[in-house]
Formats: structure tokens, sequence, C-alpha cells
């Protein structure tokens, strides 16, 4: 069967206010419960299409708020997904993007996250709760960083050799991925049930165990973690 991907949607006056999104993935049903979870939830999908080529053609076109893509896309199901958003990051730097993948593309990742706020990576399984799936997408639309936590633990791994990281408790391990998800200090107490006080002081604990300077920026914070990891 040959798959036809939605066109385009132009947006009517009623869109305006609501965020502006285009879904790209070759998986047509997972493509389509995105987007009906999406309209439900006040978002706007202005595109629907299932190829980096057309999700660069609707990016140029529509200049959403955000673009969530998968990394393997006709036609060599590599990573057309991640290509196609870093260039559209290039050109267009105002639109945000989440990467909605079931695989962890660690050099090609970080490469992206790297690139600026308003930056997402999310894996697919690991997707189970509806409200915070939502509300990581306001996230990222609204210019903030959101880093799945076993892609945190794919770099903290891959450069475990690294002394400072092996000072790092098991609390601050989790405080560090919660950072990475660009989560602000009082979000990170609340999903940990402790103080935000408490946080604050793993927060600085972690800085200074990795020797990164302190900052109230979440997605400073982001870049800064990453950008240590990815240069061990």
């Amino acid at each position: 069967m040959t798959e036809v991907s939605a066109a385009p949607k132009v947006p009517g006056p009623r869109d305006e206010a609501r965020l502006r999104v285009i879904i790209a993935d070759d998986d047509i049903l997972l493509r389509e419960s995105i987007a009906s979870l999406l309209e439900r939830s006040g978002f706007a999908v202005v595109a629907q299409v299932s190829d980096a080529t057309q999700l660069l053609q609707s990016a140029a076109a529509q200049l959403p708020d955000l673009v969530i893509t998968d990394i393997r896309m006709p036609p060599t199901h590599t990573t057309e997904g991640l290509d196609a958003a870093q260039q559209i990051r290039r050109q267009f730097p105002q639109v945000n993007v989440l990467v909605l993948s079931a695989y962890v593309e660690l050099t090609h990742a970080t490469d992206l996250l790297t690139s600026g706020g308003g930056i997402g990576y999310l894996l697919k399984s690991r997707v189970t709760d509806v409200q915070e799936f939502v509300d990581t997408l306001h996230r990222v639309a609204h210019g903030s960083s959101a880093v799945d936590p076993a892609l945190v633990q794919e770099l903290v791994t891959a450069h475990r050799r690294d002394d400072r990281l092996t000072e790092l408790t098991s609390r601050e391990k989790e405080v560090l991925a919660l950072m990475a998800e660009g989560r602000s200090n009082a979000g990170i107490a609340h999903r940990l049930w402790i103080s935000e006080g408490t946080v604050e002081k793993h927060v600085r604990s972690i800085l200074n165990k990795l020797d990164l300077p302190e900052t109230d920026d979440d997605h400073r914070r982001v870049l800064a973690v990453i950008a240590f990891l990815e240069a061990r």
C-alpha cells in the first residue's frame, strides 16, 4: 500500500493563539495518534509528513512553533529526521524541535542538543504519561530543553572513566538527569518529593564536582552538562 501523507493544513483564525506543530513520522498510525492527542490538548497540527524532504518543505512553508520528528525515516531509515532537524535549526532558529524516537543516537543527538534552546529528545518507549508528554511539548515549544534520562545515562556510561562523574551520589545522578530534561529546581523538587532547598544543594554539589559554572538558566544548565559529558 502506498502511503499518502496529509497535506499541510493552513491555520485558520482560531489557530493563531495555539502552538502550531508539524509531525514527521513514517508510521501513519502513530503520526495520526499524536496529531489527535495534540489537537485535543490545544495544539494546532498544521502538517503531517512521512519523510525528511516533506518535513523540510513544510517547515519552510509553515514556520511552526514546534516540529516533532522521528530519527529514522525514508528512504534509508538512518538519521534523516535528525539531519532534517539540524537543517531546520540552521535555517529557521526560531523553530523549536522535539525528536521523538525509538533509538538513542548519541553523536547526532548531542550535536542537535547543543544548537540552542527549544530542543528536546525523548524515547517513544518511555512516554507513559500523557500529561507529562504534553507539558514537555509546551516547555520545548517555549524555548526550554528536554532530554530523556536514558540519553543522559548513555552519556554518563560512555564517559564513566572520568573520576568526577564517579564522585556523584545516586541522588545527584537523579538530579542531573532531571536537570538535563530542562526542569527547574522547583520541578526537580516536585518530581523527587524533596524540598527545593535540598535540590539547590544537590545542584551546587553537582556543578562543583563537574567543575561547571552555576547558572539559573535551565537551558544553559543542560548545555553545560551535555557539553561536559561529550567533551570527555
